[in-house]
């Protein structure tokens, strides 16, 4: 990487730990900037969530009940929906409410699948904050239209779909930017926490839309819009999407030991024609591009300085090309040689990705499972004021409690997929035991606050628990899968296909919930249920591989210990 393309915020904190340090190095280069990622890429998804949740409880103040509302004194009286909203006042609310809803969660699906391609073949700081950045603009363009006075149904229309296309950047930026930052050892529990920052984001988006709703519920949406404009500039000005740029040691995605890939950005190619030329070896000339060797020593004093050489390739590579180091020793445990080989990387196209193992099955899978997790998203509050005596605002708060079981359930399916290392069967249980959950809390949700409060935590444990080990852990582990030789180029496209299908269930279920709705709430938990078994059958086909995997791994275990 170019020291130009470095982000100026990382060029700066670099001065300014030299100055202190007095140029020494007293601090762990891996573990401070894998903590920086950890964290940009949690607020980046916060915000990405928290702007695009109040839309779920402005739904309770654009169409209402207007008899049960006192009426101000300048208001007419003889209009009954005087309190509305138009052009949700009529008898098809509902409907267009609905409609709102799908324009951004359908232009989001569509959106995710070219962002997949986009973000593996380009820079991720730039992908990322100008995502943010339009996704800033256009949800605070939704909520000018209260300052405007806009009642134009096509405007918030256009505007959701616009957002939810510039949306729909975010995850497949944030979890290439951990993959490339993060090798398989504790990723469950790392994607679990770190995948908490959903649940956060919604929570966050809900109090704020919460506060201000019965002031002006344009403001619901203006201050989440700036929020993530704000951190979509952090970003550019912080984030380093690959190791390779700032001289760190790329993760292990599959438990190798003896061969070490180190990458860097295009721009510096150059710098290592200059560094090696002539001196520690040169490329072979016969147009071989995929793979070089650069160095063949074949003493151990050449071998130790061939591995220290290799730090220095950091920054000096193309793009898509990895150095990488083969260690090989005598009998005795000695360094005998170390090889350097020059490998191209090539993202993967849409049809390779499709063919890894599983990437089918949890893709369908995550469809019906974001179907029901976007169904609470999008019409949670709304079904708590219907069911209950509480006010727009009070449902709102009460809705939180099912994102605070969806933190809950992500950290717990992470630390039992860590455990099993059974990611499949994970899933099945927790989907197979959300089914009596969601009955559950269709007959006695609206009962007291207490047995609400405890069924909306318990749902959000087991209806998030999947999709949110799907969305990270999964597919991140499916984008670096053995198949792939060790590339790192896929886990974009890999999550854009798994995380995209998911995401036009995401855009079904809401959808239907609007008219389903005016049957009877009880029709869309029916829903939600029977989507839950579908997404239940699309992934036993993978809980039995894992199933008989696990008992394979086990049978050989038995087998080494008689042998001993």
């Amino acid at each position: 990487m170019n020291v130009l393309d470095v982000p100026i915020g990382i060029r700066i904190l670099q001065k300014i730990t030299c100055l202190c340090a007095g140029g020494r190095i007293i601090f762990s280069r891996d573990f401070w900037y894998r903590l920086l990622i950890l964290v940009l890429t949690f607020l980046s998804y916060t915000a990405y969530h928290l702007s695009r949740k109040p839309i779920s409880v402005v739904k309770n103040v654009l169409n209402r009940n207007c008899s049960l509302i006192p009426v101000p004194s300048d208001v007419n009286t003889t209009d009954p929906t005087w309190c509305d909203w138009a052009p949700f006042d009529g008898d098809n609310a509902q409907t267009l409410l609905g409609a709102l809803d799908s324009s951004f969660l359908f232009a989001y699906a569509i959106g995710m699948f070219i962002s997949g391609v986009v973000a593996e073949r380009n820079d991720l700081r730039y992908f990322l904050a100008s995502g943010m950045l339009l996704s800033g603009i256009f949800t605070y363009m939704f909520g000018l239209g209260y300052t405007l006075g806009i009642h134009n149904l096509y405007y918030y229309l256009i505007v959701q779909a616009l957002a939810g296309f510039s949306q729909s950047t975010g995850w497949p930026g944030v979890v290439t930017a951990i993959g490339h930052w993060f090798g398989k050892g504790k990723r469950g529990l790392i994607f679990g926490i770190w995948n908490s920052h959903t649940s956060i984001g919604n929570i966050l988006g809900t109090l704020i839309a919460a506060y201000y709703i019965e002031i002006n519920w344009g403001l619901a949406f203006m201050y989440p819009g700036l929020i993530i404009a704000a951190i979509g500039i952090l970003v550019f000005l912080f984030l380093v999407p690959d190791p390779r740029g700032v001289g760190c040691t790329p993760p292990d995605h599959h438990g190798t030991e003896d061969t070490h890939t180190i990458y860097s950005p295009a721009e510096r190619s150059r710098l290592e024609k200059q560094h090696y030329g002539g001196r520690r070896g040169s490329r072979r000339s016969d147009g071989d591009n995929e793979k070089e060797a650069l160095l063949s020593a074949d003493s151990s004093d050449n071998a130790e300085s061939s591995i220290a050489s290799s730090a220095h390739l950091i920054g000096h590579l193309p793009a898509d090309v990895s150095l990488e180091t083969t260690v090989s020793g005598t009998s005795n445990g000695s360094l005998r040689s170390a090889h350097h080989t020059y490998r191209r990387q090539k993202a993967i196209g849409f049809l390779q990705a499709i063919r890894i193992p599983g990437v089918i099955e949890f893709s369908f899978c995550l469809f019906f499972a974001k179907l029901i997790s976007y169904t609470f998203l999008y019409w949670l509050p709304r079904y708590i004021k219907a069911s209950t005596s509480f006010t727009a605002s009070e449902s709102a708060n009460l809705s939180t409690l099912f994102d605070v079981g969806g933190i809950l359930g992500g950290i717990l399916a992470g630390v039992m997929t860590d455990h099993t290392g059974m990611s499949a069967v994970t899933c099945a249980v927790m989907l197979l035991i959300a089914i009596p959950m969601l009955f559950l809390y269709q007959l006695y949700g609206a009962v007291n606050l207490a047995t609400s409060m405890i069924l909306l935590v318990v749902v959000g444990l087991f209806v998030n628990g999947p999709y949110a080990l799907i969305t990270t852990a999964v597919s991140t582990e499916l984008g670096t899968h053995k198949c792939l030789k060790g590339s790192a180029r896929a886990v974009a496209t890999v999550t854009a296909i798994i995380d995209g299908t998911g995401s036009v269930g995401a855009a079904v279920g809401p959808f239907l919930a609007g008219p389903i709705s005016e049957l009877g709430w009880e029709w869309v938990f029916y829903m939600l249920m029977a989507s839950d078994v579908l997404a239940l059958l699309f992934l036993s086909r993978v809980v039995k591989h894992d199933i008989e995997r696990w008992f394979s791994t086990r049978q050989s275990r038995r087998t080494r210990r008689s042998q001993v």
